[in-house]
């Protein structure tokens, strides 16, 4: 089996706001089970934003309880997690996107730290 590097993960989904907050929050644990069961993920962060007005109406709706999670995977099984958005009824909108940005960020750091071990490892042996 090759190996899959873990990638950055950023999906963000609207619940419906005449869905109940006991509802609400259910979901999102719902959502944080299949990215860790099916979709094989490490969630980093989930962020609950709460109730938003939207810019313009998104079935029938003027607002929308958004939150937004942070996951890592290697991205096979990531279609699991859109298939479970589109069937749920309650999630009138979502997004799931790569995230390169915090991908390179640690990369850098990762080396950064590699090059400072080597550079003290070096200091080391000339004392």
């Amino acid at each position: 089996m090759a190996y899959v590097k873990e990638r950055i993960y950023e999906s963000m989904f609207i619940i419906a706001p005449n869905v109940p907050e006991e509802e609400r929050e259910k979901l999102v644990e719902r959502v944080k089970g299949i990215i860790e069961e099916r979709v094989k993920g490490k969630i980093d962060k989930v962020e609950r934003m709460g109730m938003r007005k939207f810019a313009y109406e998104i079935k029938k709706f003027s607002e929308g309880d958004y939150t937004v999670i942070y996951f890592r995977c290697d991205g096979q099984h990531l279609q699991e997690l859109e298939n479970f958005y589109r069937i749920t009824p309650e999630i009138i909108r979502w997004q799931t996107f790569r995230r390169f940005d915090l991908e390179k960020k640690e990369r850098k750091a990762q080396s950064e730290k590699k090059e400072a071990e080597v550079s003290e490892g070096e200091g080391g042996t000339e004392a």
